[in-house]
């Protein structure tokens, strides 16, 4: 989703509708964004994946034009999504057609002081741009959207380049909100070295 400035978007329970996204065993022939079918399915990752979802990444962050940031190994990600000893990291959903793996969304659990509910929040969702248009983007969100309402979680969040009016305009036409008052800081390399101490 980026590492440069972004806003914070959010869909909340007050927002979200009961979704009739596809379940993570759907079969091919969703409905597509134009209500017409589209031939692909959304379905959770496995471990035969992961040199698909590096390969998003990449294509992610060439997106946001930050190439040589994408560092992560197919060996990290097998580590982290399907650890051979105890929870995962981060989890992933991918969307396929005609048997490739065309789209992603890498996601983990967030939890609310406030509500003292879980959430998701939304590391990353991108479809390669060829096969864009066909419902991709809208069946990742709204089976992320349906894990939420499904396990009474409360939240589905994720932040969103400040340039990428596309996606933007996207999220906001499913009802997400932005957290324009909210302000997202990081702690890495250096300063993050130095904060922990000796």
């Amino acid at each position: 989703m980026g590492r440069s400035s972004k806003s914070v978007l959010m869909i909340d329970q007050a927002y979200v509708e009961p979704p009739t996204a596809p379940d993570h065993d759907a079969q091919p022939r969703a409905s597509g964004e134009d209500g017409g079918v589209s031939d692909f399915q959304i379905r959770e990752a496995s471990a035969d994946d992961v040199p698909d979802l590096i390969r998003l990444v990449q294509g992610l962050a060439a997106y946001e034009k930050e190439p040589d940031s994408a560092t992560a190994t197919p060996e990290q990600f097998r580590e982290a999504l399907f650890p051979a000893q105890g929870d995962p990291t981060a989890y992933a959903l991918v969307g396929v057609r005609e048997g490739t793996v065309v789209a992603m969304a890498i996601w983990f659990r967030s939890f609310s002081t406030w509500t003292g509910r879980a959430g998701i929040w939304l590391e990353d969702l991108f479809v390669d741009p060829e096969q864009r248009g066909h419902g991709l983007g809208t069946a990742l969100l709204a089976r992320l959207a349906a894990i939420c309402v499904e396990r009474g979680w409360t939240r589905l969040e994720w932040s969103v380049l400040d340039w990428n009016t596309p996606s933007i305009d996207f999220y906001r036409s499913h009802g997400a909100r932005s957290l324009d008052d909210w302000t997202t800081f990081r702690l890495d390399g250096d300063a993050l070295t130095r904060l922990a101490g000796p």
